[in-house]
Formats: C-alpha cells, sequence, structure tokens
C-alpha cells in the first residue's frame, strides 16, 4: 500500500508537492520544482500531458514529458471504478508480463475512495502516434501486435497467484438490460452500424449469443489474463513504429482466444481480415506454442482456435455495439469490420444460439 495519498482533484495531482512525493518512490530523491501543463483530453477519463522540471535536472530513466490519466470531475466521479484494473495492471503487473505497452511511473489505487491515478510517459513526446479504425494496419502489423498478445498470454497463463485477484474477474457482464438493447438499437437503426450485415442486426439474438458467450468464458479452464477491448484503437506505435498495447480497463481472467479474433478483425479492413486471418492465427499459435512449451503445456489445437476465433468476434462485435461516447465516424468502421466477421464466420452459432 502506497504512503502517498491518492488525490481526487487534477490541480493536486499536478502540483510539484505531490508529484515529488508520487514519482519518489520510483526515483528517490527526485524534487520537481516546476510543472507545464499541455493538451488535455476529457471524455470518461482524464488525460493530460504534462512536463516537469527537476532540481538538479530530471532523475536518469525519467522523461520530463509524462501523461496523467484519472477520474477528477464531479460527472466523472461515479465511473471511476472502471479505472482501477486499468491501475492495477500498470502497478501490478505489466512489468512482469514483458507486454510492449505504455511506461507507467506511478500507479495506485485508493482502497477506501476507489480514487485512481496512472502516470506514464508521453506516447507523443516520444515521436509515438495513437491509432483508430480510420488509419491504415496492415497485416504485418497484425503479427506483431499478435506476437504482444501472445507474450501477455503465455506469461500469465494458469497463474496460480492471479487465481484470486478480484480485479480480473470477468468483465463481460451484465449488459443485458433494456439500457443495453437501445444502445445496440440506436446504433443498428442509423448510420454508425449501416455497414452491419442484416443477419447480424437480430438485436434479441446477438444479446443472447452474448450473454451464453460471458457464461461460457467464466467457465472455461485454462485461463490466461487478457486485454479484453484490443482494438486497433487500443493500439499505439512506439517512437520506433512498433505496434503497442494501451488502455487496459477490461483486463480480466479469460480464455486466450477472447483477444484474438477481436484484434485481426477490427484491425484489418474486411478484404485484408479475409485473405489474411488464417496465416495470423497460426502465427500467433506458434508465438504461443513456444512460450507454452518452455513450461510443458500444449498450445490450443487448430480447431479449438478455430472456434475461439469466432467468439472473440462476437464479442467485439458486442461491445462496439453498445459503445456510444465514440466518434460515430470510429464506430462504424469497426462496427461493419466485427459484424461482417460475425456474418462470415457464423459467429452467433459459436456458442449454442
Amino acid at each position: 500500500m502506497s504512503d502517498v495519498r491518492v488525490p481526487e482533484q487534477l490541480d493536486e495531482v499536478l502540483s510539484p508537492e505531490w508529484l515529488t512525493a508520487a514519482l519518489g518512490r520510483r526515483f528517490p530523491g527526485i524534487e520537481v520544482t516546476a510543472v507545464t501543463r499541455g493538451p488535455t483530453v476529457s471524455r470518461i477519463s482524464t488525460n493530460v500531458r504534462f512536463a516537469i522540471t527537476c532540481a538538479g535536472g530530471v532523475p536518469e530513466g525519467l522523461s520530463p514529458d509524462l501523461c496523467v490519466k484519472g477520474y477528477f470531475s464531479e460527472r466523472t466521479l461515479p465511473a471511476r471504478h472502471a479505472g482501477i484494473p486499468e491501475t492495477l495492471f500498470y502497478r501490478d503487473l505489466a512489468e512482469r508480463t514483458g507486454v510492449r505497452t505504455l511506461r507507467g511511473v506511478y500507479a495506485e489505487v485508493d482502497g477506501a475512495t476507489g480514487a485512481n491515478i496512472l502516470i506514464t510517459q508521453d506516447v507523443i513526446s516520444d515521436g509515438g502516434a495513437f491509432l483508430d479504425g480510420r488509419h491504415p494496419y496492415t497485416p504485418d502489423q497484425a503479427a506483431e501486435s499478435l506476437e504482444q498478445l501472445a507474450r501477455l498470454h503465455t506469461a500469465t497463463w494458469g497463474d496460480p497467484r492471479l487465481a484470486g485477484a478480484g480485479w480480473l474477474s470477468s468483465r463481460m457482464g451484465p449488459r443485458s438490460d433494456e439500457g443495453w438493447r437501445g444502445k445496440i438499437e440506436a446504433n443498428y437503426t442509423s448510420d454508425t452500424g449501416a455497414g452491419v450485415p442484416e443477419q447480424v442486426r437480430d438485436v434479441g439474438r446477438i444479446m443472447a449469443a452474448y450473454g451464453a458467450l460471458a457464461a461460457v468464458v467464466a467457465d472455461t479452464t485454462p485461463w490466461t489474463i487478457v486485454h479484453g477491448d484490443p482494438h486497433v484503437g487500443n493500439i499505439f506505435l512506439d517512437g520506433a513504429g512498433r505496434p503497442s498495447l494501451l488502455d487496459w480497463q477490461l483486463v480480466q481472467r479469460a480464455p486466450w482466444y477472447l483477444d484474438t479474433g477481436y484484434h485481426i478483425a477490427s484491425a484489418l479492413t474486411v478484404a485484408d481480415r479475409r485473405r489474411h486471418e488464417d496465416d495470423l492465427l497460426r502465427h500467433y499459435l506458434d508465438v504461443l506454442g513456444a512460450g507454452l512449451r518452455t513450461t510443458g503445456v500444449e498450445p490450443p489445437s487448430w480447431d479449438e482456435a478455430r472456434l475461439g476465433v469466432r467468439r472473440s468476434v462476437l464479442h467485439g462485435c458486442y461491445l462496439w455495439s453498445i459503445t456510444s461516447m465514440v466518434d460515430p465516424a470510429v464506430t462504424r468502421v469497426l462496427l461493419e469490420r466485427l459484424g461482417t466477421a460475425v456474418a462470415d464466420l457464423d459467429s452467433l452459432t459459436s456458442v449454442g444460439s
């Protein structure tokens, strides 16, 4: 447990005094003397880029350009529980997995209030770039990001140290009440969902299928730790142009496949996915298998993997079907990609629906 209080106000977080104490956990002796705020993005969480000045210079291993993520406004405070899994991932798990992600320099949760703060090095100042569904993404890049997912899955496969962690419990539901139905109907009856194939537009059926999938996932062994929401918008390119993972709010214990098909279908155009999905799945299985066999574990069979991919695209399609707070132009792209994958792979029958 940290001896640094987790504040609820952004002004306190970005004060030299608090940053000195917080960053001092990893960089003993640091003294932050000035903070310069940069751009702010505020939707549900608030993300602020900032730069620090330190007495005697910024310590070795720490960039002066940082980014803080948290929940600071009265409007978003009720949603701050959503940030807890991501913050704990960076605090307790990210370095251990070796997965390529944001470099965290401070991550903590107040167990009493649920307040959570994540500070990472600034991707943009390092020459990196964030993506969304409108950015081009090649099959070769998808192979690289699948390697990162395989690294995550291998490093945490059935790890008994993670079996009882409450913050890694299933994040798949419930999402079946009338509020969720309304979100799906709003997307499917507007231009946002225009690219979803007709056979996928049965709202009751897709909701029932997702509920069945959630039950299957909860009972599946072996489990691993999955990202949970690895669409292309949760990929960034680091300063060297390498695909890397971010936004870990849905990190959870689940079967490996929950990430894999969803990522392939969201990252690639429909045409590229159709041409390359089998090769990409084989590549993922090769990387996963190489890691698992060092521990005496056999990787999934091809038939198991194909069934898993069918279920995975259903997971991704459902998450984007209930999405209402993202630019509709982005949602439209991902709903077309994922909805078409559900139709192509007959995913609605993959869980007996």
